[in-house]
């Protein structure tokens, strides 16, 4: 699998039961990754069903984050992802790492990647 010289990030979107996590395992494997969750209700502990979020034991040693972070009775914003998440993604590049965000969450992934509008 050949990529564009050194990206710095890459994005593996798309519905639940996709393929998205298997796609992003591969891409970590091959080049050096982790996972950095990007799914709205895999950020909580304990949505399991429903969620396709990847069991430990299937990780194969990748790193993931933003996995199982939250309890199911806290509120979460895409504003809130976007700043955490970009500290991570600094974090792993920082390490000569590859971040690969992965999820569904198109709301969640636009705040990441292109910020949200100013409100009043």
């Amino acid at each position: 699998m050949d990529l564009p010289a050194k990206p710095s990030l890459i994005v593996v979107a798309g519905p639940t039961g996709s393929g998205k996590s298997t796609l992003a395992l591969r891409l970590c494997e091959e080049f050096s990754g982790e996972i950095v969750n990007c799914d709205s209700l895999q950020l909580y502990r304990g949505f399991h069903v429903g969620t396709a979020k990847t069991p430990e034991p299937e990780r194969r040693g990748v790193p993931h984050h933003l996995l199982d972070v939250l309890d199911p009775a806290d509120g979460y914003s895409a504003g809130e992802y976007a700043r955490i998440a970009r500290g991570i993604i600094h974090e792993i590049s920082s390490r000569r790492r590859l971040p690969v965000v992965v999820g569904g969450t198109g709301f969640y992934l636009r705040a990441l990647l292109d910020g949200l509008p100013s409100l009043p």
